[in-house]
């Protein structure tokens, strides 16, 4: 893959991973943001790119690994946040966003084949975790509806409307709830997501 592309919350309390409140405090919500992103950046940094970026709404920190830039989201809907993100990109172009600790090297290591004009990653809650282009167009996410039950659809609709042809990967689960953290975290118990989460159930 040329570029692959995190866009991100920086992990700050109150506005990073909100709707974990309750059970969880903010300061607790931000945690398993800041150990979700941590996965997330380090599954991205040991996968094959020519370039990694991330496109973060805050400032970096120290879970940001070597070897990826960092660019400011612009201000606006996700919609155009994802346009936006695909604008800095040439090439082959894979955005995942920070609410998949479970994911992997292998899952996004999605060599390109002749003839794929799109990567899709469906999300269990009908959004989508990944969104990959051969040929990055911002047009092929403006005005897609955002945060609904049927937002992946709408966005698989719009590739094949443009004539793409779309590879389809695996469903994952975001991270979204309290119980969504826990099904993850039983998914990939060697993440710092899990341990964050294991040592916050222990009272940390």
């Amino acid at each position: 893959m040329a570029t692959l592309v995190v866009i991100a919350k920086e992990p700050v309390p109150g506005r990073a991973k909100t709707r974990l409140c309750p059970p969880f405090t903010p300061q607790q919500a931000a945690d398993l943001a800041a150990a979700a992103l941590a996965d997330t950046l380090a599954a991205v940094a040991a996968t094959p790119a020519d370039r990694r970026l991330l496109v973060l709404d805050g400032a970096p920190g120290a879970w940001l690994p070597p070897g990826i830039d960092v660019v400011p989201q612009v201000a606006g809907g996700l919609d155009q946040r994802l346009a936006a993100a695909f604008g800095h990109c040439d090439g082959p172009t894979l955005l995942i966003g920070m609410d998949t600790p479970q994911v992997t090297p292998a899952l996004l290591h999605t060599a390109p084949e002749p003839g794929t004009g799109a990567w899709f990653g469906p999300a269990a809650d009908g959004g989508f975790w990944a969104l990959g282009l051969a040929e990055p167009d911002p047009d092929l996410v403006l005005g897609v509806p955002m945060s609904t039950p049927y937002t992946g659809r709408a966005q698989r609709d719009r590739l094949t409307a443009a004539g793409l042809t779309v590879r389809d990967l695996p469903v994952l689960r975001d991270v979204d709830t309290a119980a969504d953290a826990a099904w993850v975290a039983a998914q990939a118990p060697g993440t710092r997501f899990a341990t964050a989460l294991a040592h916050l159930r222990a009272g940390g």
